[in-house]
């Protein structure tokens, strides 16, 4: 499925370390402890400090850098300033099982809020702008996705006809491939996928792209889609199935394309405005209607 456990890079330390900890040596765990415990002093700490409050020896304060993936201490300190910057320490999120109801609602929205958080600002808003003014001009759009990515191509498809604009979103594997193949010149092809390995979507995107559509890619990191795309989306979160659904990415996606769309819309102008106001007024007595 879309979104699955990814090892590309964890800026996310704390969460890396709350998830490695069983496997780590005791004395290791000892130092672990002090960094989820105390991250932003350890930021300015230096190593000597470090092993002093763990009750350990300065190698062994190395080892423990090197067991959670860092190239020395130098460089867990700089990905531990990272993950401070989500500004709630991960290692609070982290769902147990004996969580109550209460304390799993809190754990879920400060995830869900600090990862959005954390994408928002890493977003090239360059290209946002580029798929937004591509988007405006298209003659036909199509939304490819599969799995969790096919529900964000379905809100899409909902949100785009509202622009006068031909939309369509595939989560089959034979349509979206004959989709690709029937798109061309002045068409764009929203190809959309966290992981960016999905193979229908990247083969859809590449022949897309061969047939001279403009396509766009919704992606986590530069992957293999991202070289079948011309405009490149890279919507980064720290979605860690060993934890929670993957929902993390999906929401990041939706977010995007609600700001897309509602880009789009706005440089449609004032009788486009008027259109859409009074379509959703009649939508609004159409509903009162209903419930009567």
């Amino acid at each position: 499925m879309d979104g699955k456990v990814l090892t590309r890079h964890d800026d996310n330390l704390l969460e890396l370390i709350v998830r490695k900890m069983p496997d780590l040596r005791k004395s290791d765990r000892k130092v672990a402890e002090v960094v989820l415990e105390h991250p932003a002093e350890v930021v300015d700490m230096t190593l000597a400090t470090l092993a002093e409050r763990a009750g350990v020896s300065e190698p062994t304060a190395i080892r423990f850098c090197a067991a959670i993936g860092c190239n020395g201490y130098r460089d867990m300190r700089v990905r531990l300033a990272r993950s401070l910057a989500f500004a709630r320490s991960t290692s609070h999120t982290a769902v147990a099982e004996d969580d109550d109801l209460q304390t799993l609602i809190t754990k879920m929205f400060d995830y869900n809020l600090a990862s959005l958080n954390w994408a928002q600002g890493r977003l090239d808003v360059g290209k946002l702008g580029a798929a937004v003014e591509a988007l405006s001009k298209a003659r036909r759009i199509e939304f490819f996705g599969f799995g969790a990515s096919g529900i964000v191509a379905l809100d899409a498809q909902q949100k785009f006809p509202l622009f006068d604009t031909p939309c369509g979103a595939t989560s089959d594997a034979h349509q979206m491939f004959m989709t690709a193949g029937m798109v061309g010149g002045g068409d764009v092809v929203v190809a959309i996928s966290n992981t960016g390995t999905t193979h229908e979507v990247v083969q859809a995107a590449r022949m897309a792209q061969e047939n001279g559509a403009t396509v766009i890619g919704i992606t986590g990191f530069h992957n293999a889609l991202v070289r079948h795309c011309d405009i490149a989306l890279i919507v980064e979160t720290l979605e860690n199935t060993d934890l929670y659904t993957p929902t993390v990415s999906r929401l990041a996606h939706l977010v995007i394309i609600d700001i897309l769309s509602t880009a789009v819309s706005l440089k449609r102008g004032e009788s486009h405005h008027r259109r859409l106001s009074g379509m959703k007024g009649g939508l609004a007595k159409l509903r009162a209607a209903d419930g009567n």
